[in-house]
């Protein structure tokens, strides 16, 4: 087993101090540390790059913290089938300069890529402007291997030697937040790196035009790697980004421009520092603020998720930026209050209109005011009672990151 550290201040989680670290440098390290916290019925919680610690709720208990930095190998890539096998605690950015060594990469652009590991953004569901066409980490995995809470390996999906009868382990592990066990491998399907990258703007578009072009887009058969509606301080603009081969992005670029007219819109094509600098105002929308948020909505309501919510976030949040998907439905939001009660109002009328709408609002970063006054996740959805079944078979004394998860799992 790890030998065990005396844990310091910044292995707390949102406020919650482990009595005790553990850094395994191999799997097997990690497999005889968690045998050993489930003999001593320890609460224990996994750290990767510790990105997206502020998702969820505070553990309700903490005995232990396992940081998965060390367990950091590519295991095997094999470019000819587009399968890479990464440790848990691989940093993105060194996984995918292992990968453009051979033309491809992993299609998933969360921020912080230096410091966000593979574990961590399976656990965390973290992705990026590129969800539009590739989906999340769900759409991307096609196997993982994890350390049950009593100490067992179990596997699932691709490179499978030992399945866990009745469950798409893969998936299930998705957004989990270390709830159901320790990811120690997972297995992805690649990308070729892009020949080309274009992105078009339209500027200070209403909700209805984005959603227009969202519709133009699907009938012309269209296929961009981003859109997002951005919303700041100098207004709305609306970014639509192409990857490819050379001349198939100019070809969609021209068709794009081509759709301008019959939609009043007038596309602008950016120059690279120009697309450089659209992007990255989108990753200020996920990671400024000491207040964050992730909004989930039906992409045909655009018009509605920026009025009922990206304007109050907007406005009692703080000076910040916001970001929208309406092809995917999913955006961001940040900011510095100055007031917790503003902050608190405007969160609670922006889940309000987001839930009336059929989509959610949950917290990635808060300050314990605002915590406090502030549910993390909301209204349990209609399967919570199918996630504590889960929970109950994957952790039946329910001592991983306990009370992170919704419904207090």
């Amino acid at each position: 087993m790890t030998p065990l550290r005396p844990a310091q201040a910044e292995d707390s989680i949102l406020g919650v101090a482990p009595r005790w670290v553990a850094e395994p440098a191999t799997v097997e390290e990690a497999v005889e540390t968690m045998r050993g916290c489930a003999r001593d019925r320890q609460r224990v919680a996994f750290v990767g790059g510790g990105t997206d610690l502020g998702v969820g709720a505070p553990p309700a208990g903490l005995d232990v913290v396992l940081r998965t930095g060390k367990l950091a190998r590519v295991v095997e890539h094999s470019p000819s089938d587009q399968i890479v096998v990464a440790e848990a605690g691989l940093p993105l950015a060194a996984l995918q300069r292992t990968l453009a060594a051979h033309g491809q990469r992993l299609a998933l652009d969360p921020p912080f890529a230096e410091r966000a590991t593979v574990g961590g953004i399976v656990a965390a569901n973290a992705f990026g402007p590129r969800r539009t066409r590739h989906g999340t980490a769900r759409d991307l995995i096609i196997g993982l291997s994890m350390v049950r809470a009593d100490g067992v390996v179990a596997r699932g999906g691709g490179k499978v030697v030992k399945n866990v009868a009745g469950f798409d382990l893969p998936r299930l592990f998705v957004g989990s937040l270390g709830t159901l066990g320790l990811i120690t491998t997972v297995t992805f399907r690649l990308h070729p790196l892009p020949e080309a990258s274009a992105t078009m703007t339209v500027a200070r578009p209403t909700g209805a035009q984005a959603r227009a072009v969202v519709v133009a887009l699907r009938e012309a058969q269209l296929d961009p790697a981003s859109v997002t509606l951005l919303a700041g301080p100098d207004g709305p603009s609306l970014g639509v980004r192409f990857e490819g081969f050379g001349p198939g992005v100019r070809q969609q670029v021209e068709r794009l421009a081509g759709l301008g007219p019959a939609l009043g819109l007038r596309f602008d094509l950016l120059d690279g520092a120009g697309a450089e600098a659209f992007w990255a105002r989108h990753e200020l929308a996920r990671t400024s603020g000491a207040v964050r948020v992730r909004l989930a909505a039906p992409p045909s309501a655009v018009a509605a998720v920026l009025e009922g919510a990206v304007g109050p976030l907007t406005g009692g949040l703080g000076p910040g930026w916001a970001t929208f998907d309406p092809w995917a439905g999913a955006g961001f939001a940040g900011g510095t209050p100055t007031d917790t009660g503003s902050a608190v109002e405007a969160l609670n009328r922006a889940r309000r209109a987001l839930v009336a709408l059929g989509g959610s609002l949950t917290l990635a970063a808060a300050p314990p005011g605002v915590r406090t006054g502030f549910d993390a996740w909301g209204a349990p959805p209609a399967a919570i009672e199918v996630m504590r079944r889960l929970k109950a078979r994957f952790d039946p004394e329910g001592r991983l990151a306990p009370g992170r998860f919704v419904g207090g799992i």
